[in-house]
C-alpha cells in the first residue's frame, strides 16, 4: 500500500524509492537472521515488544497521516473540490518515501520471524545454514523487488485514473484504515512462538 500511494502522489519514481526502503529492510533482516542476531528477538519478549510497539506507533502515524491527508487537501464530500496536481505530489523528498519502506520493514517484527523460523525449514541437510539462509533471503528480496517494481509501475499507469478525486479519497482512506488496522494488530498479538 506504501509503494502505490506514494506512487500516486509523486509518480513511479517515488513508488519505486519506497520499494528500495523496503528492499533494504528486508536485507537487514535477512543479515540478522544469518548471523544469528534476529534469534535475539525470539529469546527477548522485551526486545520483541519494544520494536512490536515501535512498528505499531509508526503503521498507527502513517495510516493517520493518509488519512489525515484528504481532509487537509479538500477531498471530502462537502469540501471544494481537490487540486489534482496536489495530490499527486510525492513525500517531501525521496529520502521520505525511502524511509516510509525501510521503517515499515524494519519495525515489523514479523519479518525477524519469517526469516529466522520459515526459511531455516528449506536449508537442506549438511548446508551451512548461515550461507544458505544468506541465499533464501537473497531470492525473497529478488522477489519482493520484482513485485514491488511491478506494484509502483502498474500504480503509474493507472495514475490518471487514482487521481481521480473521488479514487484519491478511498485510496487515502482504504490505505490509512489498513495501516491503522495493522498497527493496532501488531500492538495487541501475543508472541505465538516459543
Amino acid at each position: 500500500m506504501l509503494v502505490m500511494r506514494n506512487t500516486v502522489r509523486g509518480g513511479r519514481r517515488a513508488g519505486w524509492v519506497t520499494a528500495c526502503g523496503t528492499l533494504s529492510g528486508l536485507t537487514v533482516w535477512a543479515l540478522a537472521a544469518a548471523l544469528g542476531l534476529s534469534a535475539l528477538l525470539r529469546v527477548s519478549h522485551v526486545a520483541y515488544d519494544v520494536l512490536r510497539f515501535c512498528g505499531a506507533v509508526y503503521l498507527i502515524w502513517l495510516g493517520v497521516t493518509s488519512l489525515g491527508n484528504f481532509r487537509r487537501k479538500g477531498t471530502d464530500r462537502a469540501g471544494p473540490a481537490p487540486d489534482i496536481a496536489a495530490l499527486g505530489q510525492a513525500p517531501s523528498r525521496p529520502g521520505r518515501a525511502y524511509l516510509n519502506g525501510m521503517l515499515s520493514n524494519l519495525l515489523n517484527p514479523k519479518i525477524s520471524v519469517f526469516f529466522m523460523a520459515f526459511l531455516p525449514a528449506f536449508v537442506p541437510a549438511g548446508a551451512s545454514a548461515s550461507q544458505f539462509s544468506l541465499v533464501l533471503g537473497a531470492w525473497f528480496i529478488a522477489e519482493t523487488g520484482l513485485w514491488l517494481a511491478v506494484v509502483a509501475w502498474l500504480a503509474d499507469r493507472g495514475v490518471r485514473w487514482l487521481r481521480r478525486p473521488r479514487v484519491q479519497r478511498w485510496l487515502e482512506r482504504i490505505t490509512g484504515i489498513v495501516l491503522i488496522g495493522f498497527g493496532l494488530r501488531l500492538a495487541t498479538e501475543s508472541r505465538r512462538f516459543a
